[in-house]
């Protein structure tokens, strides 16, 4: 790939960002009161198992102190509860509250049908380019800046 092709998708991705209304991860999303890193925060926290600040900072990668404020925020708003760890009692584990969970399934309600919406309107070549193209570039670049992206 030439500078000029890598010049293109660096600026299709901008595009994207901003057109999707992803530049400001302070902006709520519209009928929630979640930003877009509390939303992928309640994402990761409706996996399983409850998560330490730590495990929560770590799948984001985000700064520790990022994440302790954001879970602040989030237990303010009573989506999520910390909660002794009984095997290290020295750390709380982060789990999600009803209302947490709630919130988590419709947002990703909303975005999914945001995204049905979205790739319903591209051919059938580019779904293909598409699902072909992203996986590439997120294995590049996790090999490029390490796994935990």
């Amino acid at each position: 790939m030439g500078r000029h092709e890598s010049e293109q998708l660096h600026a299709l991705f901008m595009e994207l960002v901003r057109v999707a209304g992803l530049l400001s991860p302070d902006l709520e999303f519209p009928g929630f009161p979640v930003s877009m890193t509390q939303a992928f925060a309640l994402h990761e926290l409706d996996q399983g198992a409850p998560l330490s600040q730590r495990e929560l900072a770590d799948r984001l990668v985000l700064e520790k102190s990022t994440v302790s404020r954001m879970v602040a925020d989030l237990e303010q708003k009573g989506l999520v509860e910390r909660e002794r760890d009984p095997a290290n009692r020295r750390t709380y584990r982060l789990r999600l509250t009803d209302k947490g969970h709630d919130t988590h399934i419709e947002l990703g309600t909303g975005y999914q049908d945001r995204f049905d919406r979205w790739t319903a309107a591209l051919t059938e070549a580019e779904r293909a380019a598409l699902l072909a193209g992203l996986p590439a570039l997120i294995r590049v670049v996790r090999r490029v800046y390490g796994a935990s992206r």
